[in-house]
């Protein structure tokens, strides 16, 4: 029988619990087995995640109690092998914001968030950032892919993540300012925030979607910072741990 384990509060403020992949539904809701019942989980990505959401791989869990849910439980966390990996795609930012605040990326550092979800031309992206001679639009993308020591982006088509990159691209190319009355050079970041430790080095999937893999070197060699964060994940803290940053080849 599967046995569900809690132990000290995580970053939620609550216990997580671990239990047992059953079976995704659909995009958003999963099957687990909890102390040996079935229950329904929230999969807080749309992701594909097919090598890691499989029959009986360990996952963590977060409590939520709202009246409103219909689901009591948040999967964050799958265990792939002996690597615990993050599944939960607002972690990402949630983790490049703090990073940011206390200078822990080296691309970043002296760097302020002045504003998050800031919308700029025809998109909204996820980070407006600034220091005393720069404004950057950053846009963080969560990386859950990783075959063989590389980590890979997306692991599905995303037409959105084509049109945030051509964007980009014209913020790079441009070498305006934000505002028209402003000094601060606007500069364009691209951040991949690889939420597992067992990546070697990071590169687009281009068998999952060659468009994406072109645009995105075009950005690279373009003017558009790229870089890649390696991470581990804490299923105890349900944080990510900053590592280091991974090169990232085409």
């Amino acid at each position: 029988m599967c046995q569900a384990k809690s132990e000290r509060k995580g970053r939620h403020g609550l216990k997580p619990v671990y239990a047992y992949f059953l079976q995704r539904l659909n995009k958003f809701l999963g099957k687990v087995k909890l102390d040996g019942r079935e229950a329904f989980v929230f999969i807080p990505n749309p992701g594909r995640m097919e090598e890691l959401l499989i029959e009986g791989a360990e996952v963590v869990l977060i409590p939520k109690n709202s009246p409103n849910r219909k689901t009591r439980f948040d999967l964050v966390g799958v265990k792939h092998g002996s690597t615990w990996v993050s599944i939960d795609s607002r972690m990402p930012n949630r983790f490049f914001e703090d990073a940011v605040k206390h200078s822990i990326l080296p691309d970043f550092k002296g760097v302020d968030v002045a504003k998050s979800e800031f919308r700029f031309a025809s998109s909204r992206f996820d980070f407006l950032l600034e220091d005393p001679e720069h404004h950057y639009l950053v846009e963080v993308k969560s990386c859950t892919l990783v075959r063989d020591g590389v980590a890979m982006f997306p692991d599905a088509p995303t037409t959105r993540g084509v049109r945030h990159v051509r964007e980009l691209i014209e913020v790079a190319k441009n070498h305006g300012t934000l505002k028209p009355n402003s000094t601060k050079r606007l500069l364009a970041a691209i951040v991949f925030v690889i939420q597992r430790d067992d990546a070697e080095y990071f590169m687009p999937n281009y068998e999952m979607h060659p468009e994406f893999g072109e645009v995105l070197k075009e950005a690279y060699h373009g003017g558009v910072k790229v870089v890649a964060y390696r991470t581990r994940f804490d299923p105890q803290s349900l944080r990510l741990i900053y590592l280091d940053q991974l090169p990232i080849k085409f």
